[in-house]
């Protein structure tokens, strides 16, 4: 696997952010290794992007340099067992490493409370086989969800609900806190949604190979208190919930990058980037 070429010790000087000209040449450096790092990737055994809207990078870069207060928000989706959780769990590595402005919420604390239910029927399991649509829109607090972003994006710190994994379908209202960072990265199945994603600078879609998702998928199956055959069931669900939600979508995301590819090469990249933005005396 080729390697990005670490960035030279030797510094430059750090553009004014308090003018526009300077905004615009950070914006420049950025688009600049955005590319070389485009380049690199395409050459490895398992590049890490797949494919770049033409007009993303000027987009983006137009928006640093006319908005530069606006905190960046970043939207990651992708099916189930795609790599979404992983990818942002070193993210998150990364950003204790370099004491990152970077801020993670996860969508899937957004699902309403389904507990009730779920006592009704007995089980988790027994609750899905019943044909309720899990992953609905109408099963999000989607407008929960658009109030904590637009105010954490205005500076304001919040506390978001937790949603249990153990099967039990309980929410916890106001329980995770979650700081009003530079940047917010939002993962999760509700930031496709049509008044959730509007809301992102960056749309990030984590693609995967469908026999390497149901070996994610099993793999995690014991810590979410499933056997096999109900994991298998589920699976089946959830691919059916993907065609009906999320790959209809998946071309308008800005970035499409390869969940299977290894993490070392992504912690990699992150610390390219880190290295280029703080190249500066």
């Amino acid at each position: 696997m080729q390697r990005l070429k670490q960035k030279p010790d030797k510094k430059i000087k750090k553009p004014d952010f308090s003018t526009k000209e300077g905004r615009g040449m950070m914006a420049y450096i950025l688009q600049k290794e955005f590319e070389y790092i485009l380049n690199i990737d395409k050459d490895t055994e398992q590049p890490f992007i797949k494919k770049v809207k033409e007009d993303f990078v000027p987009r983006f870069t137009k928006r640093i340099i006319e908005n530069p207060e606006k905190k960046i928000m970043i939207g990651i989706c992708g099916e189930s067992a795609s790599g979404k959780t992983t990818i942002c769990e070193h993210i998150k590595k990364s950003v204790d490493k370099y004491s990152l402005p970077v801020e993670i919420i996860s969508t899937d604390n957004y699902f309403n409370d389904i507990s009730e239910l779920i006592k009704e029927y007995g089980s988790f399991d027994k609750f899905l086989e019943s044909g309720y649509d899990l992953d609905a829109p109408s099963n999000f607090m989607t407008e929960q969800l658009k109030e904590d972003l637009r105010l954490l994006a205005e500076g304001h710190d919040v506390l978001t609900p937790q949603y249990l994994i153990n099967g039990s379908g309980v929410n916890i209202a106001h329980s995770l806190p979650a700081k009003s960072q530079k940047i917010i990265a939002v993962e999760g199945l509700a930031a496709m949604y049509d008044n959730v994603y509007d809301l992102f600078d960056v749309k990030i879609y984590i693609d995967i190979d469908r026999k390497e998702q149901e070996e994610r998928f099993l793999a995690r199956a014991a810590s979410r208190n499933q056997n096999r055959e109900n994991a298998l069931k589920q699976l089946k669900y959830i691919r059916e919930a993907s065609e009906k939600y999320i790959l209809p979508h998946k071309h308008k995301w800005d970035i499409i990058v390869n969940g299977s590819v290894s993490i070392p090469y992504f912690e990699q990249i992150i610390d390219y980037l880190y290295g280029v933005t703080n190249n500066f005396e």
